[in-house]
């Protein structure tokens, strides 16, 4: 994996979809999302002509479209990317890496968790039994303390103080270790004239007369976006990424052909180095009722989508799932005629499996893995983002492959934390390595996205803790503050 800076050479426009006409402004000073990188990497890898590479085939629910390779393939398909993510250059000429704030800890100025799931303790389990908690919840999360809710917490956390958060660690982070919105970038309005789509020019034909109004992100002058990429070639039998980015630095990003200057930041030698991306916890969680507590933060959004019952073209059933704030790999009974949730003693099951999957061990011809056992009890789940686009067409697919606006999907947002209750050690230590985005290694590599779509884009990376319920938490604040 390669580890890539990007330094705007001007303002940047990420437009989110919404219409920018009238008094209608675009909405282009958000924070880009993780596909919006991936596809100015592939633009890049594409502009520079790369001679022999492979030709990877198009799917479609697990049906090759075709074998004709020189119709339906498509190059680079193998490019995996995370990020981007604010990264700030200290002045002793490190980077320090930003990631978006966990949901349960919401003080300004601090990582301390104030919010736990509820209810979990010893003759407390059957108090959110009649709630109005979604299925498959078992807990509500609330406040251990008293939040000032008139003072918003920063947005951005640096790496080492996401780690020490993870790890319990009492004061995690620093005055250093926060950063706001505004901190980051800034935010500009300007004025522009449309453009006309069949002369491609201004103040002519439909576009006369027409101007609009926008919003630009611009960083700051010690602040660059992060990306962490790679785009190995079986063909080349290399990654391609680094020579396309020294021979050309200039990466177009986001809309109306912004410049970012591209850097590869060298390794330290010729073993792969650490990712510069928080590790999550591997051992060592909170047991409760017999049950090892470990709860899943993500560092990049999620993308779930609604699933309907079908056969597939194996004819296997495959079940009826809603998504949305709920991991596809997570049990519910769902019935899509009246869209609630039917009783089933699995719910909340997590589906994951510790080893390969049945369909990927089917591939590399090994056995698959074991079911992995736990199920999900909480979730702490913000507002979702919309993620769209535009698809410029591919002649080659006829039909299917016209212009036009790509599929909107509604993303859970990074910091979101989900709490889950294994039912063993094996369980928890198998559960982490298979939310953490590193999975078993010591983060030299990517090895889970655990969003059911644009994963390879980024979406879906996490790392894991653990957790303990808000009474315990309320008693043990109880006990500091009497010895202090």
């Amino acid at each position: 994996m390669n580890t890539i800076l990007l330094e705007p050479n001007d303002v940047l426009f990420f437009s989110d979809g919404r219409p920018m006409s009238g008094s209608l402004a675009g909405h282009g000073a958000a924070w880009p999302l993780p596909n919006v990188v991936s596809a100015a990497l592939h633009a890049a890898l594409h502009r520079a002509e790369v001679g022999e590479v492979a030709i990877h085939l198009r799917a479609r629910s697990g049906q090759i479209l075709s074998h004709d390779r020189e119709k339906h393939g498509r190059k680079f398909g193998a490019m995996l990317s995370a990020g981007p993510f604010p990264v700030r250059r200290c002045e002793a000429g490190t980077n320090c890496w930003f990631f978006p704030r966990p949901a349960d800890a919401p003080k300004r100025g601090s990582l301390a968790v104030t919010l736990h799931p509820s209810g979990g303790l010893a003759g407390m389990e059957e108090v959110w039994q009649n709630s109005s908690l979604p299925a498959p919840l078992r807990f509500a999360v609330r406040s251990a303390d008293g939040q000032d809710k008139g003072n918003p917490p920063e947005t951005w956390v640096s790496g080492e103080a996401i780690e020490a958060y993870l790890d319990e660690m009492e004061g995690a982070g620093g005055a250093g270790h926060f950063a706001g919105d505004g901190d980051v970038a800034d935010r500009e309005q300007r004025i522009g004239i449309e453009i006309d789509p069949a002369t491609q020019s201004a103040g002519r034909g439909e576009a006369e007369g027409k101007i609009y109004s926008a919003h630009y992100l611009r960083l700051r002058r010690q602040w660059r976006l992060g990306v962490v990429a790679s785009a190995a070639d079986n063909r080349a039998r290399c990654d391609l990424l680094p020579n396309v980015i020294r021979d050309d630095r200039r990466i177009v990003i986001g809309g109306q052909q912004r410049i970012c200057t591209a850097e590869v930041v060298p390794g330290g030698g010729a073993e792969p180095g650490p990712l510069p991306l928080p590790l999550g916890r591997r051992r060592h969680f909170l047991t409760r009722n017999r049950k090892w507590l470990v709860k899943w933060v993500l560092l990049s959004p999620a993308i779930w989508p609604e699933i309907a019952a079908r056969t597939s073209a194996r004819g296997t059933k495959v079940r009826a799932h809603p998504g949305g704030w709920l991991p596809n790999w997570v049990f519910l009974d769902w019935d899509e005629e009246t869209g609630k949730d039917k009783p089933h003693p699995d719910n909340g099951l997590v589906l994951l499996t510790a080893g390969p999957g049945l369909r990927k061990a089917e591939r590399v011809r090994s056995s698959a893995g074991s079911p992995i056992a736990a199920r999900l009890a909480a979730a702490i789940v913000p507002k979702p983002l919309v993620v769209t686009g535009w698809s410029l067409g591919d002649k080659r697919l006829g039909s299917e492959g016209h212009p036009g606006a790509k599929s909107t999907h509604l993303a859970v947002p990074a910091g979101a934390v989900y709490y889950f209750e294994a039912h063993s050690e094996a369980a928890a230590i198998a559960l982490a390595d298979a939310l953490n985005w590193h999975g078993a290694t010591p983060g030299t590599e990517i090895r889970n996205h655990r969003s059911t779509l644009m994963g390879e884009k980024g979406f879906g990376l996490g790392v894991c803790g653990t957790w303990r319920f808000c009474e315990e938490a309320a008693r043990l604040d109880n006990q500091q503050s009497t010895k202090s």
